[in-house]
């Protein structure tokens, strides 16, 4: 069973990210994220991360990486949901003033 998971939500640009974001995962799902959030990238990305169980700083690093993805493709990406964990590093790195979180 995979440690992670990135789902789509039809043609519409939404998706779920699930499980773990971390040192250990952060290679895979890169990987994925090509093949799927940015082989046809639509106008507009909306990472729903609610789902995400565990994350480091190595899952920051992964936004950040994907947030370069989605300019270089001139897409606009937006976080919905971002556990604490995340926010927390966000934080402590004074970055969380840099990430497209929604709502």
């Amino acid at each position: 069973m995979s440690r992670y998971a990135i789902q789509g939500q039809g043609e519409s640009g939404a998706f779920q990210v699930s499980g773990e974001l971390s040192f250990a995962t952060v290679n895979d799902v890169l990987a994925q994220s090509r093949e799927t959030l940015f082989a046809h990238p639509a106008g507009q990305l909306d990472l729903d991360l609610g789902g995400v169980n565990r994350a480091d700083s190595a899952g920051l690093a992964l936004l950040i990486q994907w947030m370069r993805m989605a300019r270089a493709a001139h897409c606009e990406i937006r976080f919905h949901h971002l556990p604490e964990q995340l926010l927390a590093i966000a934080r402590a790195g004074e970055l969380e003033g840099l990430l497209p979180v929604a709502g």
